[in-house]
């Protein structure tokens, strides 16, 4: 998944997902606790990748991964492509009314719009990304 998109959180706590994330993500996915203070939303087969390797872990490994399991959310888009965040999840990534999603190779995130700014204004430079690929080996 990739991309940015702007969107705003409606009274109801509704949030539109863009129809080309939509179609990445397919008529029901899971929206939880993501790192970074964001929510991460997940497709069906990659939530079950995700929860397949949390189950290959040792027991005494998975206790801090309660909270992202207990407050993770299965949705479906109603017919005008909005998902209803619960407000546990709101409260967490701090998602008022302006929102950006955006796409993250195998996931979406939702960032509170302020938060996801500054983060890449910070983060958004030709050495910062030569580093990072760098690192990783590319």
């Amino acid at each position: 998944m990739t991309g940015q998109y702007q969107h705003s959180i409606d009274a109801k706590g509704r949030l539109f997902i863009p129809a080309k994330l939509r179609e990445e993500l397919g008529e029901t996915f899971y929206v939880t606790m993501g790192m970074d203070s964001c929510l991460s939303v997940y497709s069906d087969a990659s939530w079950a990748r995700f929860t397949e390797k949390f189950e290959s872990l040792p027991y005494t490994k998975t206790k801090a991964m309660r909270p992202l399991f207990a407050n993770a959310a299965k949705c479906e888009p109603d017919s005008q492509g909005r998902i209803l965040l619960p407000q546990k999840l709101r409260q967490y990534a701090s998602l008022d009314k302006d929102v950006v999603v955006i796409g993250v190779s195998n996931r979406a995130e939702i960032w509170n719009a302020e938060r996801w700014y500054a983060i890449e204004a910070e983060e958004l430079s030709a050495e910062n990304l030569a580093a990072a690929m760098e690192e990783l080996g590319f």
